[in-house]
């Protein structure tokens, strides 16, 4: 066991000292070159750094290649090249609003990965019932996957502090059940995650000081998704992301096709006077997650914020019994 926790231990710091350290330098560069963007739940004319992105795959490539070091696993690399893959084409939709069909495509080529280099196993494990063979429409899930963690974070990424706050709690709950389940070695794969979302979260909480983008938010997705394809993990991973999975469900219903949320003209909330967020009353306007959780009526962004927390935190919780019951039936 003491040959685990050395490089988790090294990993988990370089995660997170690699975020803290380079993005308050990021946030100077972005400003500089005018790569800012509008708060659009701040009164006044708020401007805010992004892409954080780069700072969220630089951290994410330095703590896996030390543990690439130590373990020599097919899955890291599997997670190196996905996960970046996910970064660059985040990356040319921060720059570019491409079409909607863009990131769900590519980040499908970007899953390929995965299964080149065989780091999968194509039983599904479900609670109770053990493992299902699929090993056919396994492949598919795989290219599925992907895109669907990586658009689910996106999506969720609409308030100071979300998504990063939402990946703490999601990534810590996946490397709790993969211990849980005895999959050390890619649970100790997984801690760098949780720790890059933490310290990306002390500059992205409210008021941001930077934005993850397009590119810091499918990187965490992808790597996500990738983490809980080679640990076997994948029905436990998706009730830890629930609340961004039921977000991108109700998108997706009340749009019926698949666009880029930037080019919808219909906002689902709209501010009061005192500029607390409220549901709008345009029939028009997509459902949302937030929308729903404003139905009670106005809230201010920091409270909408902690709803969001606390159903991650439900979710986590129902992931770890599921990730005990899974454990029973082994």
């Amino acid at each position: 066991m003491i040959d685990l926790i050395i490089p988790a231990i090294i990993s988990c710091i370089l995660a997170f000292s690699v975020v803290y350290f380079t993005t308050p330098p990021l946030i100077k560069i972005l400003v500089k070159k005018n790569y800012t963007v509008k708060d659009m739940n701040k009164k006044q004319d708020v401007m805010v750094a992004r892409p954080g992105g780069i700072s969220i795959i630089l951290a994410i490539i330095v703590s896996e290649i030390i543990l690439y070091s130590f373990f020599q696993l097919n899955e890291i690399i599997a997670i190196i090249i996905t996960t970046t893959a996910a970064f660059a084409i985040g990356y040319v939709d921060d720059r570019k609003v491409m079409g909607g069909w863009f990131k769900p495509v590519t980040l499908a080529v970007a899953a390929l990965p995965i299964i080149f280099l065989g780091t999968y196993d194509s039983n599904l494990a479900f609670p109770l019932f053990g493992d299902v063979q699929i090993p056919l429409l396994y492949l598919g899930l795989i290219i599925f996957m992907i895109p669907i963690t990586g658009n689910t974070i996106n999506s969720i990424d609409v308030l100071n502090g979300v998504a990063s706050g939402f990946m703490v709690i999601a990534s810590f709950t996946l490397s709790i059940c993969l211990f849980i389940l005895g999959n050390y070695e890619i649970a100790i794969v997984s801690l760098p995650l949780g720790f890059v979302s933490l310290a990306f979260y002390k500059y992205h909480k409210i008021p941001s000081k930077i934005f993850p983008g397009d590119s810091g938010a499918l990187a965490f997705g992808a790597m996500y998704g990738t983490i809980a394809i080679v640990g076997g993990v994948e029905i436990i991973a998706a009730i830890a992301l629930l609340p961004a999975v039921i977000n991108s469900f109700l998108f997706l219903s009340s749009v019926k096709r698949v666009v880029e949320h930037r080019q919808i003209k219909g906002k689902p909330v709209e501010h009061t006077d005192d500029f607390k967020l409220k549901a709008t009353t345009d029939k028009k306007a997509p459902v949302t997650l937030v929308r729903l959780i404003l139905a009670g009526g106005p809230l201010t962004e920091k409270q909408v914020g902690f709803v969001i927390f606390k159903l991650g935190i439900f979710s986590g919780m129902l992931a770890i019994i599921t990730a005990f019951m899974m454990g029973v039936s082994l």
